[in-house]
């Protein structure tokens, strides 16, 4: 596994992000993975994982303690026959993919929520509230 800390410098949690790009510890090829855009706002993480051919149904999200798992799964099949209904083809399409993230400490999993819309998954990882970035307060010197 390699590390790719100075790459990801200005994120707050740069390993974890190394990781999820650079993620073949569980022995997956990226070149057959969804894509995936990681984002990170003051309330919560967003994940948006494209998947086109993928309906709401197919997905599967589960979270196990500090692991996030995204899988899905389609099944195709079509069929052409002739005038005497022969079976003259028939095709099968099948799909999968599984993807892990490891997550930082200051997600509240229990407010993780998903959403398909146009061919990708939307995952919003809220932050626990007392990990949220705080306002700087200025101290008056008296």
């Amino acid at each position: 596994m390699s590390d790719k800390i100075s790459k990801y410098e200005g994120n707050t949690y740069p390993y974890l992000w190394g990781r999820l790009f650079d993620n073949d510890f569980f022995g997956f090829n990226q070149s057959n993975m969804p894509a995936v855009n990681i984002k990170e706002t003051k309330k919560e993480f967003k994940l948006e994982i494209s998947a086109p051919g993928f309906d709401k149904q197919d997905f599967d999200v589960q979270v196990n303690k500090n692991m996030l798992t995204v899988s899905a799964t389609s099944e195709t099949s079509s069929e052409e026959k002739g005038d005497d209904e022969k079976v003259l083809r028939r095709e099968f399409s099948t799909a999968t993919f599984s993807r892990s993230f490891t997550l930082p400490d200051n997600v509240d999993t229990e407010k993780i929520t998903a959403k398909e819309k146009n061919g990708v998954l939307h995952v919003s990882l809220p932050k626990k509230e007392d990990a949220k970035e705080k306002v700087v307060k200025r101290i008056e010197i008296k």
